[in-house]
């Protein structure tokens, strides 16, 4: 089976053929770390991860690039209103960022280059475009650069737009411009802007545009050329649009699918830092939703659906994996972890058919729902066949419940151990009114325990308590 991607370049689902054949380079454009992520930018994390995990199954050796933009307009007036440094901030919000990333359980990228760590990369390529008749100083002498849009004829061609429909770019002053469409490279020094927020370059002290960041940072890990490179629908235009002009018009081949997810909105308009409408993961913690659950909730929708937030769906998916969780932790209790390595052929088709997890998922609730069966019956060898085959799905997805990695996370919860200890406790007080027969005792501590959210569950091996709802 071969994996089939929506390409927007295409506009169609296609099959997705590695430039080597198993190898895969990945460029994601990461974030810009003038505020917290919300979990809006963590669908991207997610996602991606979903797709190099599902490449990584299935024998690809996977290069993942994914930046930070670490020096950008907002993040500038970031510096200004808040009187700090602008890499202070920066930093702070990256710290964070990193944090939630990991307490989703999503991989490490190959590498993850800072814009601010690759000016001279960008010189390069705007020196290039200067010189092919691409990009001009701007002849007011302050230092800008810009991309000539009329040079590139296929400009527009990714999102579908065309250029005489545009508006400006809305970087710059019209009046520096030749054409009101043409965007930053590199921009001069403002007195406006933060005095250490500057570099040297050939035209001048300066920094770079936004757009052209991306473009260095990919070839300089990638190569001229490169298989994937992803983002969410709002980057199309204007940012991977100008990617693709500016290197192609560079001479690279660039990127040969591009992939993207759609958005998660609160009410009718895209979760932005910039409209104030965020929801973050420490949020969500703090409500009683574990990070493993908020990433089920991320993953189990398509990635090119969008996702209208509530906090009914979040619930709903907390519990739809307590499901999963909780036959996996009785399977294990029943025949031992085991060592998934196949999944089932209805959960490959799914994932190859443009990654659709909403299929993928169903195969694997439908598998619980028979190693429930088994588990009834006793059937140990059916246990065993179901649990290896939902192990082995939830790997792909991120979602194994003894991935060590969520071991980590819980370990991070400061309230963990305290709990774990008052839990054991009162769980000896029910053992030892069961031991003298005083059943209502053993009774009022597990209806304690369930009013603080503590379900308590009897088993042959020991009475196995959870937080959340019990199914």
């Amino acid at each position: 089976m071969t994996l089939r991607l929506y390409d927007t370049a295409t506009r169609s689902v296609r099959d997705f053929v590695p430039m080597t054949p198993g190898q895969v380079g990945i460029y994601l454009c990461g974030l810009t770390v003038q505020s917290p992520p919300h979990i809006g930018h963590l669908r991207s994390a997610v996602n991606y991860d979903v797709l190099r995990r599902w490449l990584l199954h299935t024998g690809h050796e996977v290069t993942f690039i994914r930046n930070v933009t670490d020096v950008d307009d907002k993040i500038l007036q970031k510096s200004l209103e808040q009187k700090r440094p602008f890499w202070s901030i920066a930093f702070e919000n990256r710290l964070l960022l990193d944090r939630d990333y990991r307490s989703l359980n999503v991989l490490a990228p190959t590498y993850e280059p800072l814009a601010t760590g690759h000016i001279t990369e960008m010189h390069e390529l705007i020196q290039t475009l200067i010189s092919d008749g691409h990009a001009y100083v701007a002849a007011e002498g302050n230092g800008d650069v810009y991309f000539d849009v009329l040079s590139y004829p296929a400009y527009g061609a990714l999102s579908g737009q065309k250029p005489e429909d545009m508006r400006s770019a809305g970087d710059a002053p019209e009046r520096d411009k030749r054409d009101k469409r043409d965007f930053a490279l590199w921009k001069g020094v403002k007195k406006t802007e933060p005095s250490d927020a500057y570099w040297s370059s050939p035209w001048g002290a300066g920094r770079p545009g936004w757009h052209i960041e991306c473009s260095a940072m990919a070839r300089r890990y990638l190569g001229d050329e490169f298989d994937i490179h992803g983002g969410g629908l709002d980057l199309t235009f204007p940012h991977h649009e100008n990617e693709i002009a500016q290197s192609r018009a560079a001479g690279l081949g660039f990127a040969r699918y591009w992939v993207h997810h759609a958005l998660l909105n609160l009410g009718e308009a895209k979760m932005s830092k910039s409209l104030g409408n965020v929801i973050d993961l420490t949020s969500l913690v703090a409500d009683g939703i574990r990070p493993v659950e908020v990433r089920y909730y991320l993953a189990a929708p398509h990635y090119r659906s969008r996702i209208d937030y509530s906090e009914e769906a979040v619930r709903e998916a907390a519990v739809a994996y307590r499901r999963i969780e909780g036959f996996v932790r009785r399977a294990t209790e029943v025949v031992g972890r085991g060592r998934p390595k196949a999944v089932p052929p209805a959960f490959a088709e799914a994932m190859n058919d443009d990654l659709n997890t909403s299929a993928a998922f169903a195969i694997v609730h439908d598998t619980v729902r028979e190693g429930n069966t088994a588990l009834t019956s006793g059937d140990e060898a059916s246990i065993r066949g179901a649990l290896t085959a939902v192990r082995a799905m939830l790997g792909v997805l991120g979602l194994d419940p003894l991935d060590e990695a969520w071991d980590a996370v819980e370990s991070g919860n400061d309230l963990k151990p305290v709990v774990d200890s008052l839990v054991a406790l009162a769980l000896e007080q029910r053992a030892q009114a069961r031991a003298r027969k005083d059943w209502a005792a053993a009774d009022s501590v597990r209806d304690q325990l369930k009013n603080a959210g503590i379900q308590v569950e009897d088993t042959p091996t020991g009475p196995r308590w959870t937080v959340g709802e019990q199914h």
